[in-house]
């Protein structure tokens, strides 16, 4: 019989609001990001110390400011040169990838999580996750939002404000809700 966290890794409907082992891996998280938010911003060797451990890969230049929220952590990958301001949240119950040169301004989010439309199957506390990649040399301006199972395309600049629904193809300005493409770069 599958584990829901296996399921979940297959993107099939899962329960993650009541199996126990989901849940003790998320209990695990929040307290290293209450750890990490909690640590002084001057003491970059223990942020970075923490962040290490907590993110399933780094690149070697990186910097998260506080606060910073994930759900398990281990989903996500960073590439080098990647920045992080602050009230970043980042839903990983599938994979969340970033390339190199990565910056993401104020309060943006990057949610795996999805639920049914199905009242029922939403009810019971069912979920999907679908991962999310965003490439190369992009920017996400502040408050943007990205959904489950998009990829940004590398040398992209995401607008402020955006809600991605969709894939954004590389050399791409996108803005808007829903965001789109309004010209190439």
């Amino acid at each position: 019989m599958e584990s829901e966290k296996e399921k979940c890794r297959q993107g099939k409907l899962y329960d993650a609001n009541n199996d126990a082992e989901l849940i003790a891996e998320r209990q695990v998280c929040k307290d290293i990001c209450y750890e990490y938010n909690h640590t002084l911003p001057s003491d970059i060797e223990k942020r970075e110390s923490i962040l290490t451990k907590l993110l399933g890969r780094t690149g070697k230049k990186f910097l998260i400011e506080q606060p910073f929220y994930c759900d398990y952590g281990y989903n996500i990958e960073i590439g080098e040169n990647f920045y992080a301001n602050m009230n970043c949240v980042i839903l990983d119950e599938a994979t969340v990838k970033f390339g190199n040169n990565v910056f993401i301004a104020p309060n943006c989010g990057f949610y795996t999580a999805g639920h049914p439309f199905d009242v029922e199957q939403r009810n019971s506390g069912l979920e999907y996750a679908r991962p999310i990649t965003v490439g190369n040399n992009v920017w996400i301006g502040a408050q943007v939002c990205v959904l489950p199972g998009v990829t940004i395309g590398d040398n992209c600049v995401i607008g402020a404000g955006s809600v991605v629904t969709k894939d954004i193809p590389a050399g791409s300005l996108a803005v808007g809700n829903p965001c789109r493409v309004i010209r190439k770069i």
